[in-house]
């Protein structure tokens, strides 16, 4: 939409000009003004103003103004026309936007709201598009909002630190909230603002200073990450133990491989096994690194003989095509 509004733009300024410009000639050539004379009429003429000639026509000269008036005052009206119709679309377009992406946003259940676009906000969106869950951006800086929209995401233009902005990203009904606006203080606010709206929201948020870690955490948040302490820290590990993190870099950033939890619903027909009845590896070619307990215990690299109850997480690893038919088949009902 915005390339044919260009470009409409672009042809009516180039019909205009070339009006003006034929407009001009004309009077140099029959009449011999001088070249300011000349576009000063073909101005007052084209724009039908009601002035006096420059200089009293001759035949020759009141015959091409007749022809100039015709070609001349068209164009503009049509111009006036096309400037007039873009509006109106402009504003159509904006308002319909406007009401799809509220329907939108109104459909939304258990998604996640992403608290500012920055550059942490743009990792945590690319994340959450690549896991395939839906996810609302919210940001107060219109060029943000229309990045993202580009981006293919759904956005709004709103300060996420007012509680009727997040009511609007349907904070009641999402499942979780990334604060990852410019200072900490904003950060605390939404944090405390998003725990009041939604007490069972899980909360993640970034700061900036290592002081504001502890009040992140009193304010409700869950998570809390420091992206200047972690790049910091990967970096001196990629140094020390480089193997390890080109297995974490592989299984997080490339590949088609990674890490995910799966939760066993209490009614599937796996609930009550072992790992080695389940044979995940030679199934699905899915391992198990751990189980997170019902009652928050974390199992690591749990033995053949564990048994996975109903209500357990696994944290698992293999090709994203099976980790996929894992977590459907645990949902399945028996």
């Amino acid at each position: 939409m915005g390339n044919n509004i260009l470009r409409r733009l672009a042809v009516v300024a180039a019909a205009v000009s070339v009006s003006l410009a034929i407009g001009t000639a004309g009077y140099v050539i029959v009449e011999g003004y001088p070249l300011f004379d000349a576009f000063y009429m073909a101005v007052i003429t084209i724009t039908t103003v009601g002035y006096y000639e420059v200089r009293p026509l001759s035949a020759a000269g009141r015959a091409f103004n007749i022809f100039y008036l015709l070609i001349g005052v068209s164009t503009l009206f049509l111009a006036i026309g096309a400037m007039t119709q873009t509006a109106i679309e402009l504003e159509l377009n904006q308002f319909f936007g406007k009401r799809r992406i509220r329907n939108m946003i109104d459909k939304l259940r258990d998604h996640y709201i992403v608290c500012g676009f920055g550059r942490v906000g743009r990792g945590a969106a690319e994340e959450l598009r690549r896991a395939g869950v839906p996810f609302l951006v919210v940001d107060s800086n219109p060029e943000r909002v229309e990045r993202a929209q580009r981006a293919g995401m759904l956005a709004i233009h709103a300060d996420a630190t007012r509680d009727e902005s997040l009511r609007e990203a349907g904070i009641e009904r999402a499942r979780g909230l990334v604060a990852t606006l410019a200072s900490d203080a904003d950060n605390v606010f939404v944090t405390l603002s998003a725990r009041t709206l939604n007490a069972k929201l899980q909360l993640s948020a970034r700061v900036a200073e290592e002081e504001s870690e502890q009040k992140m955490r009193r304010a409700g948040a869950d998570f809390v990450y420091a992206p200047y302490n972690i790049t910091g820290h990967r970096m001196a590990q990629a140094l020390i133990r480089p193997h390890v993190q080109q297995f974490l870099e592989f299984t997080t950033n490339f590949g088609d491989v990674g890490i995910e939890q799966v939760r066993v619903s209490e009614t599937s027909s796996l609930a009550g096994r072992t790992i080695e009845e389940m044979q995940l590896r030679r199934e699905h070619g899915v391992i198990v690194l751990a189980i997170r307990r019902g009652s928050g215990n974390m199992e690591l690299s749990p033995l053949p003989d564990a048994t996975v109850g109903g209500g357990d997480f696994l944290i698992v690893m293999g090709q994203r095509e099976g980790l996929r038919k894992l977590e459907r088949l645990f949902e399945v009902r028996p």
